[in-house]
């Protein structure tokens, strides 16, 4: 991928962010892309399927494995408007991700949202990782953080 293309994507990502905001959950999108097509957009759902792993990471893997195939997230790159947690990069990890680019950082969410943390870094949840995950970010960070911003003030 191009910067243009990162860009693009990532843009995408915080789309879905701020309309997960609209729709009352935490502010979180997440796009997937493969050989240079975008096959998918999800957002947080955590409080509208009162699911605690309803996360946009989470929820795009599950959404586009079921509508795509398992073979949709083969080889893919997830774009995250927030850096992608623990539980997020293990389960882009099974499902076979090997790049991921995000915006915000964690200790940006940390910052904007407050409230319970697990601060570890997604590059630190995936170092070691066989096969290889490349995690690119943060980019775009004002325009994500800004959107985190609208949940403290909502």
């Amino acid at each position: 991928m191009n910067q243009d293309d990162d860009t693009m994507y990532l843009r995408q990502a915080i789309v879905a962010s701020q309309q997960a905001l609209e729709a009352g959950n935490m502010p979180f999108g997440a796009s997937l892309t493969k050989d240079g097509k975008l096959l998918w957009v999800s957002q947080n759902q955590q409080r509208t399927s009162a699911d605690c792993t309803g996360h946009a990471e989470v929820v795009l893997v599950r959404e586009a494995r079921a509508a795509l195939g398992p073979e949709a997230t083969q080889g893919a790159t997830v774009y995250a408007s927030g850096e992608p947690c623990a539980m997020c990069a293990g389960a882009m990890f099974w499902a076979g991700v090997r790049r991921v680019v995000y915006a915000a950082t964690t200790p940006d969410i940390e910052a904007a949202l407050g409230g319970s943390s697990l601060p570890m870094r997604c590059a630190d949840a995936l170092v070691g990782a066989q096969p290889p995950v490349q995690v690119d970010g943060p980019m775009l960070r004002e325009e994500a953080v800004s959107v985190l911003r609208r949940f403290g003030a909502t």
